[in-house]
């Protein structure tokens, strides 16, 4: 899950890491008051889930109060189209209005968790430090970090205690990635947070409820927002029209690929997981009609402890109870596929079998019109 930038700064603040003054507004009235509480030029900041705001002209200065309110006129309500945000772009919302901030020098530091080791990772510009989780983070360890880009002296010991201060955040609060980009010295010769990035592990939220708080939904996908609302946490949109139903990540993923090979393109990732819940496929459905751009669906079980026959019944409730125009491929193998054989075969759906994945995959594309976009 993701956050906005103010509501990151917030929550760093929280734990000890240096951030600018300022608050989040709505209109340009509050971005007016905020810049007079401030009485000192700010930086009028988008607040959308994505980077390169600043060269879409999501980011302005202003000298005063009068300016503050004019360029959150213009930055609310605009569009903003990122390489992140794709050619529709992100509709803002709101703004952030903090005090400008005189820069000496621009650094980069960042924590997530290093797929190859499993350890919590540090980063800062080209330097590494992994952190046993078990022991935590070492004054040393920041040291090495502090030493590796120049801040020595005076900015020595703040530089550890940011580090240590962004650490504990990521701990505790169950963070996949935190990020302070750039990280800079002021000319007064202080360390300051000036960008802040957080997001948090989707499955520790349960835990957070302050964090699930944060959450805008706004800013993320309406489907994949759907999704989780339906008891599906594992879909994700994607750009082609060939919609998958598939049970475990890594038998998701071949599909994909078997599509790409194929010639097509794969319109999500949609893992229903090990369950034997017809109302899970059910519910697949439901997002995969409700997304135009889908014009053909694949599913593709391999069952071992789900059971194949649970599933060709999802299969059928979903033609019963939805509007299913697209063609459906189906491919079925593992515990009671006989039985599923039969279900799918006496319902009399037009439903396309196949025997393997390769097969399915290719008719699926077949039945999309050909494959691509």
């Amino acid at each position: 899950m993701k956050i906005h930038e103010f509501q990151a700064k917030k929550l760093l603040g929280e734990y000890g890491v240096p951030v600018p003054k300022g608050r989040v507004a709505s209109t340009p009235e509050e971005a007016r008051q905020i810049a007079q509480e401030l009485g000192r030029p700010v930086a009028v900041k988008a607040q959308v889930h994505a980077g390169g705001r600043g060269k879409a002209g999501g980011i302005k200065t202003a000298k005063n109060a009068d300016e503050a309110e004019q360029v959150a006129g213009e930055i609310l309500g605009m569009r903003l189209v990122t390489p992140q945000t794709g050619a529709e772009g992100r509709l803002v919302r709101r703004v952030l209005v903090e005090e400008q901030t005189p820069i000496e020098r621009e650094l980069y530091l960042s924590l997530l968790v290093d797929s190859a080791s499993g350890w919590p990772t540090m980063i800062e510009a080209i330097c590494r430090v992994a952190i046993d989780p078990a022991v935590g983070f070492q004054p040393h360890e920041g040291r090495e970090l502090a030493f590796a880009v120049g801040l020595t002296g005076d900015l020595l010991r703040p530089a550890v205690d940011l580090m240590a201060a962004l650490y504990r955040c990521f701990i505790e609060k169950d963070c996949s990635l935190a990020e302070i980009n750039p990280l800079v010295v002021t000319a007064a010769g202080r360390l300051l947070a000036l960008d802040a990035k957080v997001s948090f592990d989707d499955n520790a939220l349960f835990r957070h409820e302050d964090v699930a708080g944060m959450r805008d939904s706004e800013e993320e996908d309406p489907l994949e927002v759907q999704a989780q609302e339906l008891g599906i946490n594992n879909y994700v949109k994607l750009g082609g029209n060939i919609g998958c139903v598939v049970n475990g990540a890594g038998l998701a993923m071949a599909t994909m690929d078997s599509i790409k090979l194929a010639g097509g393109e794969p319109a999500n990732f949609l893992d229903i997981g090990t369950v034997n819940d017809a109302s899970r496929v059910v519910n697949a459905f439901r997002i995969l009609t409700a997304d135009p751009s889908v014009k053909a669906v694949l599913i593709n079980i391999f069952g071992g402890m789900a059971r194949v026959d649970i599933i060709a019944q999802g299969v059928v409730e979903a033609h019963r109870e939805l509007e299913v125009k697209a063609p459906v491929v189906v491919r079925l193998a593992g515990t009671n596929v006989e039985e599923g054989d039969r279900i799918l075969s006496e319902s009399g759906l037009p439903v396309v079998r196949a025997a393997d994945l390769g097969e399915a995959a290719r008719r699926a594309v077949e039945a999309a019109g050909g494959g691509g976009k």
